[in-house]
């Protein structure tokens, strides 16, 4: 075996759950490849901080979330590498001025103390390699290929190719969806943290002010919980734009206000919370009753969430609860049952269910379909429910969002046909009745249990009277 400068892990056992937690991640991970395919090594990239102008000014740093996941800390320019029974933490000691700039830097033998790992510079990739090819997960920054591919070939390797990488994107996968302890505790922090900045999002709002003005309250509430934003926070009175992150716009009495927003954890654990609410505080009688639609749609796939459910069932649910309640509202004429065949839905919910959540918002959505979608199923090429992105069997440790909604967007409006639907099919004088309404989500995360579910963003209420109650003048009496 090769003798790097420091090796402690046998002596060291890291103080910290997480970073506990992350010790057996790797130890599955190195039997899951020993499984897949013998003797493959890998490597697992934490990527490099990316400047904003110039290379003294970088966008703030966030390491990879495959990195993160068996490593545990947030690493610029570090790689893990595995092989056979062996872990070992790839980092360059800090520079000189380092502590100048930054303030202390942890070198190799802090690391290697603090994390349970062996810890050696970039330069004993060579020899950890001995002439083989290594398995990684492929960056999907151009910049950040070209160095990882550079550090690479001086080791006498180059990025591996999909055949080689295959089996470790599937034990990745394998271990990602199922959340372990250490993880939950941290999604159930996030996920805390993101239920007060909805809460603080609804006492701010009132007629006069921006959305700016209340993303600023709910990332400071964010802020003040040690957390940053998972993704661009959507706050907007224009819901029927699905990931509309412009905060230009003043609130109107009559307005509602979709809130799409979530936390991150210093850990990198993600929370996905939709709120949609009156700007006055009082929903009209035609946003109620839309509303009291999209959430009967959100309450039938929740409960359906369990395990052995298949998530696009769950989806599918959702759109004929969708379809039923549009039909009783004389907004649409047919058989529910043709309609949901024919996609019609997809006029009103065009998108996906949901998705898994864990260190990503979209978890593992980089690696594609590989992640979201079992094996041997594909996705739809129907309009609509092309967009969901994961089709799996629920198992317990799963992580997923429920998120459906309502929208009226005018290019879908403008071609029912689009989505399978004919114009005779839509009443629109009825729909007419609902033009204060441009979009209404409401969205939480579902963790699959072993007889059902939870939900950890519960605490946030969703009911119209108690949105109502939460909202401006009435909150802050």
């Amino acid at each position: 075996m090769t003798t790097l400068r420091y090796s402690l892990a046998v002596t060291s056992t890291p103080s910290s759950p997480l970073l506990r937690a992350c010790r057996t991640r790797r130890d599955r991970l190195l039997s899951e490849l020993s499984t897949r395919s013998p003797g493959l090594p890998a490597l697992l990239g934490a990527g490099w901080p990316r400047p904003r102008n110039y290379l003294a000014n970088p966008y703030p740093f966030r390491a990879s979330s495959h990195f993160l996941y068996f490593v545990g800390r947030s690493l610029e320019g570090a790689a893990l590498w595995l092989d056979g029974e062996r872990a070992v933490l790839l980092v360059e000691p800090p520079a000189e001025d380092d502590a100048l700039w930054h303030g202390p830097v942890p070198g190799h033998a802090q690391l290697a103390d603090e994390l349970g790992l062996e810890v050696a510079g970039w330069s004993a990739l060579a020899t950890l390699r001995g002439g083989r090819k290594a398995a990684t997960v492929p960056p999907l920054e151009r910049g950040e290929a070209e160095r990882l591919a550079t550090l690479l070939a001086r080791a006498g390797d180059t990025l591996g190719s999909s055949a080689l990488d295959a089996p470790l994107l599937d034990a990745i996968v394998a271990l990602r969806l199922y959340h372990d302890d250490a993880a939950l505790g941290e999604l159930s922090r996030v996920a805390s943290a993101s239920v007060g900045a909805h809460r603080a999002g609804m006492r701010t709002t009132a007629p006069g002010r921006s959305e700016q003005e209340i993303c600023a309250a709910m990332e400071f509430e964010l802020a003040r919980a040690a957390c940053g934003t998972a993704y661009g926070s959507i706050v907007s009175v224009h819901g029927e734009v699905l990931h509309n992150n412009r905060h230009d716009n003043v609130l109107r009495a009559g307005d509602l206000l979709l809130a799409d927003v979530g936390g991150e954890s210093d850990t990198g654990y993600a929370a996905d919370i939709t709120r949609t609410w009156p700007v006055s505080g009082r929903f009209s009688a035609s946003q109620r009753a839309l509303y009291e639609l999209v959430l009967s749609m959100q309450t039938a796939a929740i409960a359906a969430v369990k395990p052995g459910a298949r998530y696009r069932d769950v989806h599918l649910l959702a759109a004929r609860t969708l379809l039923d309640g549009l039909v009783q509202l004389g907004v649409l004429e047919g058989e529910v049952d043709a309609l949901l065949e024919d996609g019609a839905h997809a006029l009103f919910f065009p998108h996906g269910i949901g998705h898994l959540l864990g260190l990503d918002v979209h978890d593992m959505e980089d690696l594609g379909d590989r992640a979201g979608y079992a094996a041997g199923r594909t996705r739809s090429a129907q309009f609509g429910l092309s967009y969901l992105r994961l089709d799996r069997d629920l198992a317990p440790g799963m992580l997923v969002t429920i998120e459906p909604g309502f929208y009226q967007v005018p290019s879908l409006l403008a071609d029912p046909a689009r989505v399978g639907l004919s114009d005779r099919a839509l009443n629109r004088s009825k729909l007419a009745a609902y033009a204060d309404v441009r979009g209404i989500r409401i969205e939480d995360d579902v963790l699959v249990t072993d007889t059902g579910c939870r939900v950890l963003t519960e605490a946030l209420a969703k009911t119209p009277d108690e949105v109502e109650a939460l909202v401006g003048d009435r909150a802050r009496a």
